[in-house]
């Protein structure tokens, strides 16, 4: 296991700890992160039972071999994007959310001409560079 740090920027970032739980895969990236040191029962859009850490599960292993079981970066970018162009949307619109909406956007432009190259070279789904 091992933290990640490279969140920190103020106290609600600085109590947030990132914990890299397996180890690197096939490709050489971990799958499953916990993110802790939050309390979830004063967040007015928890609906269930509170909770102090939340795992993110990605995809591991091909999908034709092992089926969806876990999430994307796509998936995980799509979210920040939602959250940022409703900020942009709303009372908190500013330069600085602007940009990085741009960056997570070009990101995910970037990620999805990645996956079309793989599938018009019929590798798409293997470890197959």
């Amino acid at each position: 296991m091992r933290t990640i740090h490279d969140h920190k920027v103020n106290p609600a970032n600085d109590l947030l700890t990132i914990t890299v739980v397996d180890k690197p895969g096939a490709g050489g990236a971990s799958h499953l992160y916990t993110i802790g040191g939050f309390n979830s029962s004063t967040n007015e859009s928890n609906s269930g039972p509170a909770y102090q850490m939340a795992d993110i599960l990605f995809q591991n292993g091909p999908i034709p071999e092992k089926g969806v079981n876990g999430i994307t970066h796509e998936a995980l970018i799509a979210i920040v994007i939602d959250r940022l162009r409703s900020f942009q949307a709303g009372p908190y619109a500013c330069r600085e959310n602007a940009i990085a909406l741009t960056k997570l956007e070009e990101a995910q432009h970037w990620l999805h001409s990645r996956t079309l190259a793989r599938m018009r070279r019929g590798v798409e789904g293997t470890h197959t560079v």
